[in-house]
């Protein structure tokens, strides 16, 4: 009996942590469709930075890679202060090469403001030569 019991504590606590991670909400989110190809661009690193109001240095704050979807949705836990201005850095360069494709654009940065408490998704269309972003939901 006493073999079992420490086992089956374990599994309890560690099923309480994958719940609560399940659980858990998020304040940014982002994805990337490649108009080119008409689909989501996936495996494309994001880095997520937050400007520091006093030094106006950016400071890397967390970083993705987009899901089979062209997708992040984990930037920002929600329940924190998380006003301020951001930017979110795509890193083209790599997704494009790998289509054997030259893109003017090694790099995207897209910088916005968060203020209260709502959810905000900050997502890109591009292709080889062009990108557009706005405000999702």
């Amino acid at each position: 009996m006493k073999k079992l019991f420490l086992p089956l504590v374990a599994l309890a606590f560690w099923t309480m942590n994958v719940q609560a991670a399940e659980n858990q909400t998020y304040q940014l989110s982002t994805h990337i469709l490649d108009i080119s190809l008409g689909k989501p661009a996936a495996g494309v690193n994001v880095v997520l930075s937050k400007l520091d109001k006093n030094s106006l240095d950016w400071q890397e704050i967390d970083s993705g890679v987009t899901d089979k979807n062209g997708r992040i949705a984990d930037f920002l836990p929600e329940g924190s202060n998380n006003n301020g201005t951001y930017k979110l850095t795509f890193k083209t360069y790599d997704y494009f090469k790998s289509q054997d494709l030259e893109s003017i654009y090694p790099y995207v940065d897209v910088v916005f403001k968060i203020n209260g408490d709502t959810h905000y998704h900050i997502p890109i269309t591009m292709s080889a030569n062009g990108y557009a972003t706005y405000r999702g939901n």
